[in-house]
């Protein structure tokens, strides 16, 4: 095991898009477990829009990132050292984490990942928050019915295109919106999508209403911004819309558009901000739908994987230029004991 180790700190609050200058790799010594502390490997790191957000001073749902320390998100990692009874070397885990080589966690704010069901991989996407991003936002705020239409903004990307599958397990409906023709081409033949349309077209709003002739009963939100204006414009009495994300402005300092209120007072429609965490006491049976219909061959899963602890700050860069299509991930390493 070496003696020394990586973390990349927040080094700036980035204005705009953030640049690598913004991330700072540290050289630290290796951390030891302490009671009830396990040392892990890092083997994937998650990159997600969220922590965007998470890099401005200013107050949300989650503290914002502190400057000159080691980011956090999603993991996957393997235990090297353990003072836990509850894991032992070799075991892969998955929790919120540094974004470290290596790093120091409590036993109980990990859980251990069924390698049998799904790689690795898989527990930080369609198995992980990711997933059940989607399934709540969906399931609890969409209640999508058989035979209605769902519509789904960033379609491409890991909740969104874990939405419209679920959307078909239900007997929607679904029209994807996304960014490249490559994108449309995956919904459509990869997801079983029923119709997808590139937002970047000149085309796209005429486009958009061709795909929609019966209108919108649920509207799932990743991106807000013109997409979103587009879509509110076309809702049927009483659609919902679960609010996820809002991607379009996370790099902008002041953000104008219509106002919606019009049409969702013309349409009696539901409008319903909300993050994953609201639904931590039912992650259980969300996760148990979710790896059911993977290992029955409703859903499937896309990853964008980056190789390399050092490509860090560019995938996390690249989410917000289109990069990927599904989860957006980092290979730090790969493991030593399975």
């Amino acid at each position: 095991m070496p003696s020394k180790q990586r973390e990349i700190h927040l080094a700036n609050r980035p204005e705009g898009l953030p640049s690598k200058e913004d991330f700072e790799f540290v050289e630290l010594d290796m951390p030891s477990p302490e009671e009830n502390q396990v040392l892990v490997r890092t083997l994937y790191l998650s990159v997600d829009p969220y922590m965007r957000g998470r890099m401005r001073d200013t107050k949300s749902y989650i503290a914002p990132f502190p400057l000159n320390k080691a980011l956090i998100g999603g993991a996957v990692a393997e235990v090297v050292e353990s003072r836990s009874e509850l894991f032992k070397p070799g075991d892969v885990v998955t929790g919120y984490m540094k974004w470290a080589e290596y790093s120091v966690v409590k036993g109980e704010k990990i859980r251990k990942v069924d390698t049998s069901i799904a790689p690795v991989t898989a527990y930080l996407g369609i198995l992980g928050m990711t997933g059940l991003t989607a399934y709540f936002g969906l399931l609890d705020i969409g209640k999508p019915q058989a035979g209605e239409t769902v519509v789904v903004s960033g379609a491409a990307g890991a909740v969104g295109s874990a939405v419209g599958q679920i959307a078909k397990i239900k007997g929607t409906k679904v029209v994807g919106i996304a960014g490249s023709d490559e994108k449309i081409d995956f919904l459509i033949n990869e997801l079983g999508f029923d119709h997808a349309v590139n937002y970047k077209k000149d085309s796209f709003q005429d486009n958009l209403k061709a795909a929609l002739p019966d209108g919108v009963d649920v509207y799932f939100d990743n991106v807000g911004g013109e997409v979103s204006d587009a879509v509110i414009n076309l809702l049927n009495k009483n659609a919902r819309i679960p609010l996820c994300g809002a991607i379009s402005s996370y790099n902008k300092e002041e953000d104008i558009g219509p106002r919606i209120q019009p049409a969702l007072i013309k349409t009696s429609s539901l409008i319903q901000g909300y993050t994953v965490g609201n639904y931590a006491a039912e992650f259980e049976k969300g996760s148990a739908d979710m790896a059911k219909w993977l290992q029955e061959g409703k859903l499937k899963f896309e990853e964008t994987i980056v190789e390399g602890f050092d490509n860090t700050p560019d995938a996390f860069i690249g989410l917000f230029e289109g990069a990927n299509i599904g989860k957006m991930l980092v290979k730090v390493a790969d493991p030593e004991f399975y």
